[in-house]
């Protein structure tokens, strides 16, 4: 898999795309730095939606989104340590044993 473009870079390809004159296409852009045409369009749209110019999840919002479900999960396996270790003291407690 090949490195990523640094985020620089990618800042200013999409902002020459975004004020490009009218008539010139994407493709000769894209041809002049040296990436295909797929990934400018790529990096335009996740633009937008970090812009917020289109509906998504940005990248904050899914930062946050894998924080939670990182700490739900452990909040489960906390749960189900606490749940096995009332039922084993609720066993050692019962009369006859």
């Amino acid at each position: 898999m090949p490195k990523p473009y640094p985020e620089e870079f990618r800042d200013d390809v999409v902002r020459v795309a975004r004020n490009r004159q009218p008539g010139q296409q994407l493709k000769q852009i894209a041809a002049d730095f040296g990436i295909s045409e797929s990934c400018l369009t790529n990096w335009l749209k996740g633009a937008d939606v970090e812009d917020g110019n289109a509906p998504a999840i940005t990248s904050e919002q899914n930062a946050d989104l894998r924080d939670a479900k990182r700490r739900i999960r452990l909040l489960e396996q906390e749960n189900e340590v606490l749940r096995r270790a009332a039922a084993y003291l609720s066993q050692a407690n019962l009369p006859g044993k």
